[in-house]
């Protein structure tokens, strides 16, 4: 199972739920990406998963909606 899949399939079924609220899956959004930075934390973005965006797409993700922590 490709890293971060497991996130991308709670993403998934989340928007399929809330079809016209995808809002209301921005935790797994969130989830998905700190998920696919830590795989590219680890490989100097080197790593590759089918369920995560090119490296650069992540980091600008998690700059643009910084989280409750």
């Amino acid at each position: 199972e490709p890293p971060c899949q497991a996130e991308a399939c709670a993403l998934q079924t989340c928007l399929s739920k809330n079809t016209y609220s995808p809002e209301k899956c921005a935790e797994k959004m969130r989830n998905l990406y700190k998920c696919c930075q830590a795989l590219y934390d680890v490989t100097k973005d080197g790593g590759e998963s089918s369920a995560c965006p090119i490296p650069s797409v992540v980091r600008r993700w998690l700059n643009a909606h910084p989280g409750p922590e």
